[in-house]
Formats: structure tokens, C-alpha cells, sequence
């Protein structure tokens, strides 16, 4: 799945909060904006879906961290909480999508993520074919609807933001491949 669909994600997961507690919802948005694009950053290690990724570890912290700010809500309590979930959420759901091949739709690796505790892969289910598909805009679009229906400010600017992102790499993902061939290696 895109970044941003993943991001969007985080954003969805913080919506209750604007009916529950309306002053945790902005950071708590925030929060899983930040917390469902963080583990992405492992594309940059040359190691994607292994080395920020870790679906087990972030379930657990997000375990901990949701009974810390249930037990004593605060700001941080709960942007904490919301980032750890959306990252959680983000590994297990990177699952669904496609493998780590330069071209996903081609369907020749089956990495899903990585489980550190286990020592393996999961396997890719392909229920989102590639990251940038025609269904991962779709699914990017709808985990967008509450960060612009429900939030104002920094949140609904991102969310435009990150729809926008999605809408343009979602026209040009497939020429990407050939581009980082001509021009990056």
C-alpha cells in the first residue's frame, strides 16, 4: 500500500476521539499520520518492509501505551498511543499488498513484512495488488473521508495533501520502475 494510505489510516484510527474526547483528537490524529507513515522510512535503508518495520514489536507497544492513556489520558499519553497503533496497523496491513519486487505487479516476490520474533517473512496476500493501484487510491481515498470531514486545520491540509500525493503517484507508478532503472542505479 501507498504511504499515504497508510497515513490516512492513522488519521481514521484517531476518529472516535472526536466524538470521545475532542481535545485529544487533533494530536491524536496527528499522531497516527506520523505513527502510520513512520515505518516507511526503512525505504531509505535499502532494507523496505524489514528494518522500521515490526508488527509484533509495535502491537506491543501500542498495547502498553493505549492502557497509559486510558489509565492517565494526556496529550502525550494519547499521541503516543495513536502513533504506535498506526504503526502497528501499518506493518500488519502491508501484508495485504503486494511483494517488494521493483515491479509488484509482475507478482515474482512474495515478502509481505518481516516478523523479528519469528525469523520470517509473511507472506504478500496481493488483496491490494501493488502499492499505487488503482484499489490503493480507492482505499487511500475512503481512510481519507474523516481527516476531511471531521478535522480542521494541519490535519484536513495533510489529508488533502497526502490524497493529492496519491492521485499523481497512482498516474505514474507503473513508469517509475523505468525511471529509477535509466536514472538511479
Amino acid at each position: 500500500m501507498m504511504n499515504t494510505t497508510h497515513a490516512a489510516m492513522g488519521v481514521t484510527l484517531a476518529a472516535p476521539l472526536t466524538a470521545l474526547a475532542p481535545e485529544f483528537a487533533p494530536i491524536g490524529a496527528l499522531a497516527g499520520f506520523l505513527g502510520g507513515a513512520f515505518p516507511d522510512l526503512d525505504l531509505l535503508s535499502g532494507q523496505h518492509r524489514q528494518t522500521l518495520h515490526f508488527p509484533a514489536y509495535y502491537s506491543a507497544a501500542a498495547i502498553a501505551a493505549v492502557t497509559a492513556a486510558l489509565l492517565a489520558p494526556g496529550l502525550g499519553t494519547v499521541g503516543v498511543a495513536l502513533f504506535f497503533v498506526s504503526a502497528a496497523v501499518h506493518c500488519i496491513s502491508d501484508a495485504a499488498g503486494g511483494g517488494l519486487e521493483l515491479r509488484p505487479w509482475e507478482a515474482t516476490d512474495d515478502r509481505g513484512v518481516y516478523v523479528h520474533p519469528a525469523g520470517h517473512w509473511v507472506r504478500a496476500r496481493r488483496w491490494i495488488r501493488y502499492d499505487g493501484a488503482p484499489e490503493d487510491l480507492l482505499l487511500a481515498s475512503a481512510f481519507s473521508l474523516p481527516g476531511l470531514v471531521l478535522f480542521d486545520g494541519v490535519v484536513r491540509q495533510l489529508t488533502i495533501g497526502a490524497l493529492a500525493v496519491s492521485v499523481v503517484y497512482v498516474a505514474v507508478r507503473k513508469r517509475l520502475p523505468d525511471l529509477e532503472t535509466r536514472y538511479l542505479r
